[in-house]
């Protein structure tokens, strides 16, 4: 019960600190883009909640087992891939006043260009957010609340609705702060249990530093083999790249920056968020750390997903009553600051780029936005019962490895616009866009059969590269008058 009672008090804190923020902001502007007056310090404490989703909270710990701190190369070309959108790609946002990022590409690419990756986005970022949600959900149900005999479909229905429920009036306006709040609450929760373990192993501050840097799992970098997904080139690129598709060309991620006052404060917001991103992914893989450390001393067995090795730890009670309250709080704090500014993201892409209301009357948008975030909220919760249904780790995969082919598309979209001054065939983007991952799978599955070299996310470079590589050959050169 004491459980339960900390979700309640969690929520109602979340639904209090909305109305607040809220009040008296429940236009369109205030939902798409909260008015354009969002604090750049906030919105960058926010984006660290938005970032790690409640799959992080529970996948990067586990990841110490079978790739060391491997991890934290890919984090050190994270913080490149922000200073990339701070220079690049937010000057270009902002000089055009935009609210959806992909209408740059109508007036670059050509309309196909614009409905392409405005659908790309949608499909993508619709299945990704309900299937890291639907993993939360789940791991709720599994240790919470079936002991009280909740049914599933309620409880993904319920969190679907709390969000829904803090963000249907002013959208982004609201989101700055709640998920601001949430940060701060994964940030804490993830040092509370990061003491309660060094606590229990009998751990004071020299002896956690100790046992970290000392155990063999702290090994950082890889330069040896160049076939190894974990080799330093591979991962740092990757890093590069990931963070400039998922964040840089991510409306979810970048509606929160285009909140900001103005370009400069905005490129500082990047700059402290992308700085703060590096030390957090180290406290999360020190902790995996620890708690394989734990299990060796309390000789207890690890499950065989890395997913479950914290999730046990925290409901086993191995670690102590109170690390369960802090592992709950964490990962609703974790899902749920990725999972609303999604739904808001999707709102606003298929709002603006799908149907168009940017050119209706005030009240009417204003109605079709309600309709539409209420809809997307119903897609949330059937696509999460779907998941239920079929009952697959493997699927969730599949569809995190579909993210990274529907990203290739907008990367390469977005290079030929930024890159060259050739216009596409308005016919023919499309169907690049559609065959540049299906071109990738084939190389993948050939490469791999071949020689067995394995594709880690650098099948994101080569599908930018094959969409960048169609569009030039199917283009030709603006004319002499063009401002493009």
């Amino acid at each position: 019960m004491v459980i339960l009672f900390v979700i309640a008090g969690y929520f109602a804190l979340l639904l209090i600190v909305a109305r607040v923020t809220g009040r008296g902001h429940s236009n369109n502007e205030a939902f798409f883009l909260g008015s354009r007056r969002s604090p750049w310090h906030v919105v960058a404490v926010g984006m660290i909640g938005s970032s790690l989703s409640g799959v992080s909270f529970v996948s990067v710990p586990g990841w110490v087992r079978q790739t060391d701190m491997t991890y934290m190369q890919m984090v050190a070309g994270f913080f490149f891939g922000y200073v990339l959108i701070a220079k690049i790609l937010l000057p270009l946002y902002y000089r055009l006043n935009l609210t959806s990022i992909y209408a740059y590409l109508q007036g670059r690419i050509g309309r196909s260009g614009y409905r392409a990756g405005a659908s790309f986005f949608i499909l993508s970022k619709m299945t990704g957010a309900a299937a890291r949600l639907y993993l939360v959900v789940l791991i709720l149900q599994t240790y919470v609340f079936d002991r009280w005999h909740i049914p599933f479909g309620a409880t993904a229905a319920a969190s679907v609705f709390l969000i829904w429920l803090y963000t249907f009036r002013s959208g982004v306006k609201t989101i700055v702060w709640t998920d601001t709040l949430q940060a701060v609450c994964l940030v804490g929760m993830l040092v509370a249990i990061i003491w309660q373990t060094a606590d229990r192993l009998g751990l004071d501050m020299r002896g956690l530093v100790q046992t970290v840097t000392e155990s063999p799992h702290f090994h950082m970098f890889e330069f040896g083999d160049w076939n190894s997904s974990q080799h330093f080139v591979k991962q740092f690129l990757s890093g590069v790249f990931i963070t400039v598709v998922m964040t840089g060309l991510d409306q979810d991620m970048m509606q929160k920056n285009l909140s900001c006052r103005n370009l400069k404060e905005a490129q500082r917001n990047m700059y402290v968020y992308g700085f703060a991103f590096t030390p957090i992914n180290f406290l999360f893989l020190s902790l995996g750390i620890l708690l394989v450390s734990a299990a060796s001393r309390m000789h207890v067995e690890l499950p065989s997903s890395g997913d479950d090795i914290l999730p046990m730890f925290c409901a086993s009670g191995l670690l102590g009553s109170s690390i369960l309250v802090f592992f709950t709080v964490g990962i609703i704090a974790a899902a749920f600051s990725s999972a609303d500014s999604a739904l808001t993201a999707l709102t606003t892409s298929f709002c603006i780029d799908i149907l168009g209301i940017d050119r209706e009357e005030a009240a009417k948008a204003r109605r079709t936005r309600m309709r539409v975030h209420l809809l997307m909220s119903a897609v949330f919760i059937l696509i999460i019962i779907a998941f239920r249904a079929i009952n697959s780790q493997s699927v969730i995969s599949a569809i995190y490895t579909m993210a990274s082919y529907t990203y290739g598309p907008l990367l390469g979209l977005f290079a030929f616009g930024l890159f060259t001054r050739r216009m596409p065939k308005d016919r023919f983007v499309l169907p690049v866009c559609i065959l540049a991952p299906a071109a990738c799978l084939i190389i993948e599955y050939t490469v791999s059969s071949a020689s067995g070299y394995k594709f880690g996310y650098e099948i994101l470079m080569l599908n930018g590269a094959i969409t960048f590589a169609g569009l030039r050959i199917c283009s030709c050169k603006p004319p002499v008058n063009s401002n493009t």
